[in-house]
């Protein structure tokens, strides 16, 4: 869907998208909604998983790991932000403070987006109620006074327009400052838990950095979780 300045907006099947200029980028989504992360131009996949000490070794090993290897994020982290990234694994608090900040943002994006969707079935309500008056009035009219009676509808018409696409813009900035807010927060979060590479930057590359620190850790859970079922 298209929002008021160019934005978009994506529903909340897959990965959705709302876009503004300066925004932010961060990985994480689920298929009901975005996941951790939130974005204003992207959100992407982030899926914490199971919680070990193994997925800490994992990270110091992941130059040698052949998965990570060919990953794209391995080759833009350095070996010591991976081995600073182990170390605040160790005892998997990491996991479940991204767990938490994953929950909370499931949440906030499913509340703007309700807004959004509610603010739209409002304003469809009062295009299709302004429609109908126009059209009870010009069946009352007489044939001689309709072309004043249309060209005063129009205007009308045009003018409600005008202030749905306000307030569908109005909307659109509150939601981006909500989800830049939330990425400032989430960067706080794990900058005062440890998690080396974050802090809070609007620099896109470092952005990028802190996106493919949270895929690492989403990998090393899906590894993880495939060592537990091989190895209960």
């Amino acid at each position: 869907r298209e929002g008021a300045g160019g934005r978009q907006w994506r529903d909340p099947v897959g990965t959705r998208q709302l876009s503004s200029s300066g925004s932010r980028c961060y990985p994480g989504s689920r298929s009901g909604t975005t996941g951790c992360w939130p974005s204003c131009r992207r959100l992407s996949r982030h899926y914490p998983g199971e919680r070990s000490p193994r997925g800490a070794g994992a990270a110091a090993g992941a130059g040698a790991d052949p998965v990570f290897a060919r990953s794209a994020c391995q080759q833009r982290l350095s070996y010591t932000t991976l081995s600073e990234l182990a170390l605040a694994l160790l005892d998997g608090t990491v996991f479940e403070i991204v767990q938490g900040l994953l929950e909370i943002q499931h949440l906030t994006e499913k509340n703007l987006y309700s807004q959004r969707r509610q603010l739209h079935s409002e304003h469809r309500g009062l295009k299709q109620e302004l429609f109908h008056r126009h059209k009870e009035a010009q069946q009352c009219c007489r044939p001689h006074n309709l072309p004043l009676l249309r060209a005063a509808q129009q205007r009308e018409m045009e003018a409600m327009e005008q202030q749905i696409r306000e307030e569908q813009r109005m909307m659109d900035e509150k939601i981006v400052l909500e989800l830049d807010q939330k990425v400032i927060d989430q960067q706080s979060t794990l900058e005062k838990a440890g998690v080396s590479g974050f802090y809070i930057t609007t620099n896109p590359q470092e952005l990028t950095l802190q996106m493919n620190l949270l895929e690492l850790i989403r990998k090393l859970q899906q590894k993880e979780a495939e060592a537990e079922k091989a190895f209960p």
